[in-house]
Order: structure tokens, then sequence, then C-alpha cells
């Protein structure tokens, strides 16, 4: 076979670059990144607690990013990682498969640098989020299987010959786990000045399992004591997964909690970082959820009140052991985009779920101190 060879002397070289290309994805990237270069750290607040526990507990928000969720950081690195690979470039369609938040973001991005968005979501996904998507200019391709998203979201990809940019499977590369920036250098920056400035526990959910992967690979990297629990709700085949060692586990079973809990196993969801995972009862979710805006006035939403039914039980296993301490966990996204479900009764009750117990055993806790093994739902 005769090597094809370009225009210039026949040396056999095969040039494929091209300066308007080059120049589109420079100019992309510059967007991109000054988008973050214009946004301040996510606040980091301090939960209530008895002085006398000597332990301290951070709320990181990520609900003040421009698109209102931690999402926001993953929708970033995703696009960068796309441009610096070559994967996008100048008129490139971006499908994603999302639940919701995801897409959000996405599809801010994908505006940002002048390109059109398709993401295929859930025919359940909340009103809020459909219409915070088509407020970016992207456009909802609705499933009535949840399964059924993957394979959707490359056909139309195929389709349009654009690029899918599968976050369930990039998620756990396309951020720095080292540092640049990241969600796990950030805490500890924003920790260096308090009286625990290395925190106990670092609790978080997942739902690519990308925010799990990177801060638990910059706890080894830099050699922190900190131990990483990740909470899973109903129906998510992460903490079976996790527990078996089974990396095909599947439910086939979509999450109520919006962000968090997949129905497989995927393959940004890094298990061998975990120190531990803490299985919670939906009621018990949405419970926290609630609690957490009766008791400081912060609505955020459920994969949060997920986060705070594992941040409470580590709580008291600390002051059980004596621990002072500090731990840290995550505001995921707020509440106003769950008007309609989690903060609504009707919704609720309509879910067979009753938030009394769960309620009941987190207000006996932070008057006692004493955490109650009694189921929550």
């Amino acid at each position: 076979m005769t090597a094809p060879s370009n225009d210039s002397g026949g040396s056999g070289w095969i040039d494929r670059s091209c300066a308007r290309t080059r120049s589109w994805v420079d100019e992309a990237i510059r967007m991109v990144a000054a988008d973050a270069n214009r946004s301040a750290d996510t606040h980091l607040h301090v939960f209530p607690l008895p002085g006398e526990w000597g332990i301290d507990l951070y709320l990181k928000d990520e609900s003040v990013h421009p698109t209102g969720s931690l999402k926001h950081r993953l929708a970033r690195s995703l696009f960068l990682y796309g441009l610096a690979n070559g994967w996008i470039t100048e008129g490139t369609t971006i499908v994603e498969a999302s639940s919701g938040s995801t897409a959000v973001s996405e599809a801010y991005f994908a505006r940002l640098i002048g390109l059109d968005f398709i993401t295929v979501v859930p025919r359940r996904t909340s009103p809020e989020k459909i219409a915070l998507i088509e407020r970016y200019g992207g456009r909802c391709h609705f499933v009535d299987i949840p399964a059924e998203m993957y394979t959707e979201a490359e056909r139309l990809a195929a389709e349009t010959r654009g690029h899918y940019m599968d976050q369930f499977t990039y998620a756990e590369r396309a951020t720095d786990w080292r540092g640049n920036n990241n969600i796990a250098e950030s805490i500890f920056e924003q920790l260096s000045m308090e009286r625990h400035p290395v925190p106990e526990w670092i609790v978080v959910g997942a739902g690519t399992g990308g925010t799990s992967a990177t801060i638990g690979r910059y706890l080894r990297y830099r050699r922190h004591h900190t131990r990483l629990a990740v909470v899973d709700p109903e129906n998510s085949a992460f903490f079976p997964g996790w527990a078996t060692g089974a990396t095909d586990y599947a439910t086939g079973m979509p999450s109520r909690i919006e962000g968090i809990g997949r129905p497989r196993m995927e393959p940004s969801f890094v298990p061998s970082v975990i120190d531990l995972m803490v299985p919670v009862p939906d009621a018990a979710s949405i419970a926290a959820m609630r609690h957490l805006n009766d008791v400081t006035g912060l609505c955020a939403g459920g994969s949060t009140g997920t986060n705070l039914w594992g941040v409470w039980q580590l709580v008291a296993k600390m002051r059980a052991s004596g621990i002072r301490g500090s731990v840290v966990t995550l505001i995921c996204d707020g509440g106003e985009r769950y008007r309609h479900s989690y903060y609504d009764d009707d919704w609720v009750a309509a879910q067979g779920m009753d938030l009394k117990p769960a309620t009941a055993t987190l207000e006996r806790f932070l008057a006692t101190g004493e955490w109650d093994d009694a189921p929550a739902s």
C-alpha cells in the first residue's frame, strides 16, 4: 500500500493542522477559563454545633456557582478536557446524558462558546431543571426509561456528528486531582486558618463518582489523614457494588434523589479511594435537607440532605470516641429547584415517605448528642 502524502513534495507526511480550527479552540479555552477566573470561590459555612462537642462542621456551598450547583465544576472540566483533546471544535454539537444539573451547567458552557447542546433526560426530571437547561439555550430529549439515556445520547451524537460528553466515563479523569483549584484543594485552603484545618472526614455523594475520585486521590497525594465517606441513596448500585467488590453491580432502578445514585456502577466511580460508604433512606435525605433549612435558613436540594444524614452519624461516632476535629460536606445545589418535589408535602406523601421519624432523630441528636439507630423511614 502506498502511503498517502501531502501536497508539498510527496514526503508522506500528513498535516491535519488547521489554523482556523486551532484559533477557535484557543479562544474557546480562554472563555471557559475566564469564567472560572471571574468567579470567587464557593463559601464554607459553619453549622452551629454545641461548643462543648469540640467538633466543627463546615458546609461548602456549591449552589453559588453561576449555574447553581456542584456540577458547574464538572461541566467546566469536561469542556476543557474535550477542547484540549480535540474532540470539541467549531460547530460541534454537544450531547450529554444527564438527570439535570450537569445538563444545566453544560448548556451554560455550550452557549458561552457558541455551540448547540442537546441533553438526554428522564421524563420525570423536575420542571425547574428543564427550564434552566432551556434558559441557557439547551434542548432536552426525553426518555421514559432512565437506563436508555446512555445509548440514546450515543445515537444522537452520531446522528449530529457531535461529541457525546459522557460524564459518567470522563468525570474522574477530566479534573486534575493533584490540585489546580479543584474542590479538594479549595476545601483545605479555606480551612487553613480554622482550629482543625485538616478534617477528620469529608462526606460527599456520588453521581458520576468524579467528586469522590478527585477528593480521595487528593487526600492520598497530599498525605492527609482525612478519610472520605460517600453517602448513597436508595436504589443506587454504588453502595452494594462497593461493599461486594462487584464492579458490574446494577439495580436497574433510578434514584429519587436527583444528582446522586445510579442504577449501575459507573466508569468514573473509583471505589478504592473511599474509606466508608453509608446507605441513606430517601426519607432521611429529605428530612435532613428540610432540617438544614429550618436551623440555618440555607435552602438546599435532596443530595445535600443525604450528605448531612451521613455527617450526623459520623459526628456521633466522633463524640462517642472522644475525638475532636472537623467534618466537611457539600451543599450540592439550591432548594429552589425542588419546590415541586422535595419541599412539597403532597409530593412526599405520594412517594410513600414519612419524614417524621427521621426529623425526630435529627432533633434528638442535636439536642442530646446521641444518635438513635432506629429506621428513618
